[in-house]
């Protein structure tokens, strides 16, 4: 695949291209060995080597906010505890690999640069960057399947606050946390309140001199112990492990929809049981209104679970505080909030968020012209119109991401069986008559779901519609009945 001396890099084809090889990435592949078999596909990633987030983000105690019965695939049982480390977690996706001889279908260090779509030729020419040698390979494929995620990993978002140029001490984002940063003895803040500040600070606790959380808002979170009941006596019964692992994952299911449910009709009862397991750790003479008690309603953003609520011990047993205020400027030595307060720090971590990323940064264009992805409506937050041949995993906020990485495996491999029957090359959602014209919206519904980096980002993203097939519902317990009865010709897929 030389490109020296301006000579053009060899061309491989493939039938399906899958961009990335993250948790997605991997369940794609495997689907495609099971349910589509002899098809020739490869995984192209930027990374050094496959787990996506679980190998992005190294900072200290980093761990699962979902369950990993439902977070770990269907297919594959997960015995261990719900709440597991990233270690874990990528040695559990390395046996699916393993096991399933998938190893072979990817390329390491291939950042894909730009995919172009051929009416003509009817597939997708993608270029990448090889980290290793530096040159340029080119893909064409029939298919493409766009596993990449959803956030930048080179980069966290932080927000820019006056005075940052003039702290003298080191100011961290934990997506790309330094290996050399020593903690001990020193005075640290960490700045937000979601699942990577309830992560850092537990794990930071009785390392540094001094650890503060500070948060602009409260943050709702769920405490309970890190293990389910129902797994350790199914165990303890000598059930198999995978009559175990589907038993759980729908007592799970369940459970989650049940509250979902709840947090919609009674979001003031659920509220106040939320407060309640805080409660049980930090007494009744903390002040839960001022520092937990959120300003939104439960589910409106991601709940985090605290195993063993390690969070509030470390609260508890003073090993770390936690301040509810806004910054107003930072110092030489640490931040002014707009209190008048003063926190004193030798280290600043932003846990501020993501850097919203629209299909992997990359340059996307359909005969000839580029794409303007935010113009497109979604078919079942799968694919969009306009764009033949192409799927995206987009997984859910409020449930575990890989729910729908198994469905809309099932959903891709079903479509691509469909238009092997048809003699079909290409397919491509398009408005029918009887949808012209209908409401359009944003890709979630900021009314029932709003955290920053999607705010920061949505109008970068797909609009939805009104009816099906044109909702991206966000609702894993309506995609797991409509995405397998997905109606392929019912003329929202157009065929060539």
């Amino acid at each position: 695949m030389s490109s020296e001396n301006g000579a053009r890099p060899t061309t491989e084809h493939f039938d399906v291209l899958i961009a990335g090889a993250g948790i997605s990435g991997i369940g794609g592949a495997y689907h495609l060995t099971k349910q589509c078999p002899g098809r020739r596909f490869v995984a192209l990633e930027a990374q050094d080597g496959f787990g996506g987030t679980w190998r992005t983000h190294r900072f200290p105690g980093i761990r699962s906010d979902s369950d990993l019965h439902t977070f770990g695939y269907r297919f594959k049982p997960w015995s261990g505890a719900p709440i597991a480390t990233a270690e874990k977690i990528l040695a559990y996706m390395g046996e699916v690999i393993e096991e399933n001889g998938l190893a072979r279908h990817i390329r390491y260090r291939h950042r894909i640069v730009s995919a172009s779509w051929s009416g003509e030729h009817k597939r997708w020419t993608i270029e990448a960057d090889r980290g290793d040698s530096g040159e340029r390979a080119r893909f064409t494929a029939k298919f493409l399947w766009m596993c990449q995620g959803y956030y930048r990993h080179a980069e966290g978002y932080t927000p820019q606050w006056p005075g940052m140029a003039a702290f003298c001490g080191r100011i961290v984002h934990p997506q790309t946390w330094p290996e050399d940063l020593d903690v001990s003895g020193k005075r640290v803040v960490v700045i937000g309140s979601g699942a990577t500040a309830a992560t850092l600070v537990p794990a930071l606790a009785g390392k540094c001199a001094q650890l503060t959380m500070l948060q602009r808002s409260p943050t709702f979170y769920i405490t309970g112990r890190n293990a389910i009941e129902l797994a350790e006596t199914l165990r303890e019964l000598k059930v198999p492990e995978e009559w175990v692992h589907e038993i759980v994952r729908r007592k799970i299911l369940k459970d989650q929809a049940v509250f979902t449910q709840r947090a919609r009709h009674e979001p003031e009862k659920v509220k106040q049981e939320l407060l309640a397991g805080v409660r049980k750790y930090l007494g009744e003479d903390f002040d839960l209104d001022k520092h937990f008690t959120p300003r939104y309603r439960p589910w409106r953003q991601r709940i985090a679970f605290i195993p063993d609520g390690d969070l509030f011990c470390a609260i508890r047993d003073g090993k770390a505080s936690v301040v509810t205020d806004e910054i107003d400027c930072f110092t030489e030595s640490g931040i002014r909030l707009k209190s008048g307060a003063a926190l004193e720090a030798d280290v600043i971590v932003t846990a501020t968020g993501f850097k919203l990323n629209v299909l992997g940064d990359i340059a996307f264009a359909i005969d000839g012209k580029p794409l303007r992805f935010g113009e497109s409506v979604t078919y079942h937050g799968a694919m969009f119109t306009g764009v033949p041949n192409m799927a995206w995993v987009f997984g859910y906020f409020r449930a575990s991401w890989t729910l729908r990485t198994d469905l809309i495996a099932d959903f891709v491999c079903r479509l691509l069986k469909h238009m092997d029957t048809r003699g079909a090359g290409v397919v491509v959602p398009a408005l029918r008559p009887e949808d012209r014209g209908m409401p359009l919206s944003p890709w979630v519904d900021v009314e029932n779901f709003n955290p920053g980096y999607v705010m920061r980002g949505v109008d970068l993203l797909p609009r939805q519609g009104d009816r099906m097939p044109w909702r991206h519902t966000q609702d894993y317990w309506s995609d797991k009945d409509d995405l397998p009865a997905a109606d392929l010709e019912d003329g929202a897929l157009v065929y060539g």
